[in-house]
């Protein structure tokens, strides 16, 4: 029966219908045939958003924001690059040093991606890093 379910799924998407619309079509068709009350699958939808976790991504993000549009991961960006910037490959090291200060002012990796790595990224772009090493040094500190 699970199987039918999933290739079902796999064939709305091949359709081209989006991927939520088909899990959300293929989970109910599965409610019909095993006689579960739809009445359950809004009240279920709603329940699992009502956590904090999920309601806390979408604020590390807006956070991120903020303090980027404020200026902020520029001034972290300003401070670590006089900490380390003068040494050979001092960039790279004053990227990560701005992440790791970020990280504690915020304490979410994901308002860290958001805040700083825009900035990082054109920061390294204009020292003369390649656009992949710059890319890499974000990721490996996350």
């Amino acid at each position: 029966m699970v199987f039918y379910i999933i290739f079902f799924i796999f064939l709305l998407v091949l359709l081209g219908i989006p991927i939520a619309f088909s899990f959300g079509f293929g989970s109910l068709v599965y409610c019909m045939l095993v006689n579960i009350d739809t009445i359950v699958i809004p009240q279920r939808v709603f329940v699992s958003t009502d956590k904090f976790t999920f309601l806390a991504i979408p604020f590390f993000l807006l956070v991120g924001n903020l303090m980027n549009v404020s200026g902020v991961t520029h001034r972290i960006l300003d401070l670590a690059r006089n900490m380390g910037g003068h040494i050979k490959g001092g960039l790279g090291y004053a990227n990560i040093v701005a992440s790791m200060i970020f990280a504690g002012l915020s304490g979410s990796a994901i308002a860290d991606a958001a805040g700083l790595g825009a900035v990082e990224i054109e920061m390294m772009r204009k020292g003369g890093y390649r656009e992949l090493l710059s890319l890499n040094s974000l990721e490996k500190h996350l």
